[in-house]
């Protein structure tokens, strides 16, 4: 079902972002936007995130991902824009693929 306003969010985070807490901190700032879908690290050393919600929201999270928690060291945010599609029922970090 297709929301007015609803958009997807597709980004690779690159950097220095495993290890440092960036999936925590990726799920509660989704969280605190309201928004669904998931945050992985990935083999290669980056965290991939796709989430749905409203474009506003999605574009603050983008912003955060460019900043990332402290620790981390973030190089290189790509971000693809997706029609969503309402799949998912809550934000959560899942298995490095």
């Amino acid at each position: 079902m297709k929301i007015p306003g609803h958009a997807r969010l597709h980004s690779v985070v690159s950097g220095h972002v495993q290890g440092v807490g960036f999936r925590a901190f990726v799920r509660d700032r989704a969280q605190e936007l309201d928004l669904t879908g998931w945050v992985r690290n990935t083999y290669n050393g980056d965290v991939e995130v796709l989430a749905e919600g409203p474009r506003e929201d999605l574009e603050r999270l983008r912003d955060w991902l460019q900043t990332g928690p402290r620790s981390s060291f973030v190089t290189h945010v790509s971000q693809e824009w997706q029609e969503p599609n309402g799949e998912f029922e809550e934000f959560q970090v899942v298995r490095t693929v």
